[in-house]
């Protein structure tokens, strides 16, 4: 059985992905961790309003 793409579950990974690219990125701490947690919300409103797993 195929897994239906959700696009909300795409969208959250995404930005799950790009949280931790911000954490190895060549930036201040202050600035990796702002872009860590501005990506962290998003990825877990999508999980929250789109059913994503």
């Amino acid at each position: 059985m195929k897994q239906a793409l959700i696009p909300s579950k795409i969208r959250a990974f995404a930005h799950r992905r790009m949280a931790l690219s911000a954490l190895r990125a060549n930036s201040s701490l202050s600035t990796r961790l702002a872009r860590y947690n501005a990506n962290m919300v998003i990825a877990r409103a999508l999980e929250a309003d789109g059913g994503a797993v």
